[in-house]
């Protein structure tokens, strides 16, 4: 009986250290395991990124190259207008001022004013028609008319050369 209990106890001490080896390693299996596992999802989620950063770096170029045109479009159309209030301004030099060619008609003053330049101006003077009057007048001259009791216009004539006459021609009501 003695040696029964003493194998039942060598046994069971065996068992034990067997149970222990086997959950010692299990548990390093396991833990081996739940690493690769990790690094695993770990990685994933890095190529994921890492292909987001990709994506976004192309839209970013896309995007920077959308506001390159737009501001080479933005610069054109700003040298346009530019171009355009020239144009306009040598037209129309300022409010109710008018650059008037030869043989040329304007309705000015609000459209109560028909001015025209007869030929060329000469020398010293130049010849307007006023609403179907003709009237010849040098620089500073100012040319008064009479549309109705109420109304009074005026054109002065700021400057000429052989190519055109500034004018200036305004209404206002008489007080």
């Amino acid at each position: 009986m003695t040696d029964t209990r003493e194998s039942v106890q060598k046994k069971s001490r065996l068992g034990r250290l067997f149970a222990g080896r086997w959950l010692f390693l299990i548990t390093i299996l396991v833990g081996i395991g739940s690493y690769v596992i990790g690094l695993n999802v770990g990685y994933l989620d890095i190529a994921g990124a890492r292909q987001f950063i990709q994506q976004l770096r192309a839209d970013n170029q896309k995007l920077k190259t959308q506001i390159a045109d737009l501001n080479a479009t933005q610069v054109a159309l700003q040298n346009k207008l530019s171009t355009f209030e020239a144009a306009l301004d040598e037209i129309i030099p300022a409010k109710n001022t008018y650059n008037v060619k030869p043989n040329q008609s304007m309705i000015v003053a609000s459209g109560r004013l028909t001015v025209g330049l007869i030929g060329p101006p000469s020398n010293d003077s130049v010849t307007i028609n006023i609403n179907g009057k003709q009237q010849t007048a040098a620089t500073g001259d100012v040319i008064k008319v009479t549309l109705d009791p109420s109304t009074v216009c005026q054109v002065r004539v700021q400057s000429f050369d052989m190519f055109r006459a500034v004018l200036n021609a305004s209404c206002t009501q008489a007080q």
